[in-house]
């Protein structure tokens, strides 16, 4: 008894029809369960823009699956016999060429007026009613002002759900582009012109961003969290920003308090009743906020202390120089900044 054996070419196609269907499968698992994922809105401008590519992704798929299942009936119909005559040739064919004319035109229209109307709903001005937030990108790392609140924080968002939020975005020294995938937009911003994004947050929760125009040596790291609060919240959390920073009364603390007044941080920082630099991150709230160096890491003594003695070891190019600080000096500014909440 023989047994038979695949031809090489049908083994080559089982293993190539096997391995599309485990990058579709892998595709789709990372487009969905990614934290960086857009095909999950979480705004009414995400969920505009995931409607026009569910809308064109559709009508896609359709066209393929005629114009394939076409194409494949013809190879079948039509394909070579033996002892078949030479098929009939012809030259054009005036109403089928009039017929798929007029169906890509439809096609361009089931896609063309729908995209219009989003472009134009995504410009239109902000309501009176909208919270606006002055946005800087800056190398590396983001500025987030709220100029009817007197609030000022970096690389954490904090929005209300169920608000109409107002962008306004700019650029103190080269492009960047502010995006927050789960929350829509994808923005360039440009030194000496101001862009917006309007968008209303419909569910609670913590998003990331990131900066998505290649802007210098640590444009992987000028990262970025958005926390959506839930009603009630937010108010709560602007109450705490507009606040005096609590201090601790630890030895330590005031040791590192009186080592930041001396040093160089005040060239650079705002802290409230410190100090007014306005080159790096207002250090005010410092303590209220998870992640610090662009995103980069957490807010935690060790991680501060390394800052601290080597930011651009931490964070490859980072602006914030090395003031040659180690030992208990590190370990006293860290936790004076940590008392900042």
């Amino acid at each position: 008894m023989t047994r038979r054996r695949l031809a090489p070419r049908a083994v080559r196609t089982v293993v190539l029809l096997f391995g599309v269907l485990f990058l579709a499968t892998s595709c789709g698992w990372s487009l969905w369960d990614n934290p960086m994922t857009t095909v999950r809105p979480r705004s009414d401008f995400a969920r505009w823009i995931d409607d026009m590519f569910m809308l064109i992704s559709w009508t896609t798929l359709a066209i393929f699956i005629l114009v394939e299942g076409a194409l494949l009936y013809c190879c079948w119909r039509f394909r070579e016999r033996p002892g078949a005559p030479i098929p009939k040739q012809v030259h054009g064919h005036t109403p089928l060429e009039i017929s798929w004319t007029i169906a890509f035109a439809v096609v361009l229209l089931i896609i063309g007026i729908p995209t219009i109307r989003i472009i134009f709903k995504t410009q239109e001005a902000p309501a009176a009613t909208a919270l606006r937030v002055d946005v800087a990108g800056k190398q590396w790392w983001w500025e987030f002002k709220y100029p009817g609140l007197n609030v000022t924080t970096a690389n954490e968002l904090h929005l209300p759900v169920g608000q109409t939020v107002a962008f306004h975005l700019y650029a103190p020294d080269v492009i960047h582009s502010f995006w927050i995938p789960v929350l829509g937009g994808k923005r360039d911003v440009v030194p000496h012109r101001v862009n917006h994004i309007v968008l209303t947050p419909e569910v609670p929760g913590e998003y990331p961003g990131q900066c998505a125009e290649y802007c210098g040596m640590s444009h992987a790291n000028m990262r970025f969290r958005v926390i959506v609060h839930a009603k009630g919240e937010f108010e709560q959390w602007v109450k705490a920003q507009q606040a005096p920073p609590v201090e601790s009364t630890d030895p330590l603390a005031q040791q590192g308090k009186e080592i930041f007044g001396k040093s160089a941080c005040v060239g650079c920082h705002t802290l409230a009743g410190v100090s007014l630099g306005h080159i790096g991150p207002d250090l005010t709230h410092f303590a209220s906020r998870t992640t610090f160096a662009g995103s980069l890491m957490r807010t935690t003594p060790e991680n501060l202390v390394k800052w601290i003695e080597n930011p651009d070891h931490m964070k490859p190019g980072a602006r914030m120089p090395n003031l040659g600080m180690t030992g208990e000096q590190s370990r006293a500014l860290a936790a004076y900044l940590l008392s900042l909440k």
